[in-house]
């Protein structure tokens, strides 16, 4: 029998399970940062269980940095990931080993005849829609798209519209996870969800499923509040038939928060590992500062034993229960 042991620290508890798991295999997984603010303990804490499944599964690692939205995008921003993750040590294979690298070969920007080709199959088969519903309209419906436009015919080259997916036809969804393939829906908040952006770039839904069947990952490691994008993703990879991403396996994890009711976001603040950094704080000192806000009582000078000890110890993986249609 299993033993499970619940350590709590600031209101945040974590659950202790007394065994370790063995991983299927897969080709390649991605570490995916946004370089629109400084890199947060958050971050970190994806990164290393990315890194440790990696390891225990065989695959490789990519740094696909999402630098698509250029209005957010800052040098320092850019520089602070490739500095964060030599500071910690954590490894990646394939993708940009420096800010030039990234310019030079690796940007969102080179793939955008990628994200371009896959809007106009879809503008083909009939399946988005132009849209131009201002912020303040989505607020006064709750944040939810009530579909305003979707039968309004707008011209795709209207100035000010984005292009929405439409949604009202069911998809049989599936997740893949290491337990699995679950039947999953697309839930009411990622109704006709944006594909191209007011600005013309293709929107982080539909650049992220390009890419990530362009690079030939097959192992997704996010924060369980990426869930319902995952959703989203997965029924525009049905709707475009990527079947590669399809079978895509994802684990959606836990996520350090800064309060019962608020995660952590980017910020200079103390959360920053540039500010810890700064500090003189060490990778150790980061690692255990993780720990300490998860309720783990254990200490790790390195990511691969932080990683272990969140694997193998601790229910840090949120598995997904099946839905139905």
């Amino acid at each position: 029998m299993q033993r499970h042991v619940i350590f709590a620290q600031n209101s945040f508890h974590i659950e202790k399970t007394l065994y370790s798991q063995s991983y299927p295999a897969h080709r390649k997984t991605r570490i995916a940062p946004t370089p629109s603010g400084f890199l947060h303990l958050g971050n970190v804490f994806s990164f290393v269980l990315t890194a440790t499944l990696a390891r225990r599964t065989g695959a490789a690692i990519l740094l696909r940095i999402d630098d698509m939205d250029q209005q957010r995008v800052r040098p320092e921003y850019v520089q602070d990931i490739f500095d964060t993750l030599h500071f910690l040590e954590i490894p990646w294979e394939e993708g940009p080993r420096t800010p030039d690298d990234l310019h030079r070969q690796w940007s969102q920007l080179h793939r955008e005849a990628l994200y371009q080709q896959a809007l106009e199959a879809l503008k083909a088969q009939g399946k988005l829609f132009a849209c131009d519903c201002s912020r303040s309209r989505l607020q006064q419906t709750g944040g939810v798209y009530d579909g305003h436009c979707l039968h309004r015919g707008l011209p795709w080259d209207q100035p000010d519209v984005c292009w929405r997916i439409n949604t009202e036809t069911p998809l049989p969804l599936h997740m893949h996870t290491d337990k699995g393939a679950l039947p999953v829906v697309l839930p009411a908040e990622q109704r006709h969800f944006v594909v191209r952006k007011k600005d013309g770039h293709a929107a982080y839904q539909l650049a992220s499923v390009v890419d990530d069947d362009y690079f030939g990952v097959d192992l997704i490691v996010r924060g369980e509040d990426l869930r319902d994008s995952t959703l989203a993703q997965l029924y525009l990879a049905e709707t475009v038939a990527m079947d590669r991403f399809s079978r895509t396996t994802f684990y959606h994890h836990s996520l350090l928060m800064e309060a019962p009711d608020r995660k952590l976001s980017k910020s200079e603040g103390a959360a920053s590992v540039q500010h810890l950094r700064k500090a003189g704080k060490t990778k150790a000192d980061i690692f255990s500062t993780i720990a300490g806000m998860l309720g783990i009582r254990e200490q790790a000078s390195d990511w691969e034993t932080m990683g272990s000890i969140l694997l193998d110890r601790y229910a840090v993986l949120r598995q997904p229960a099946p839905e139905q249609p």
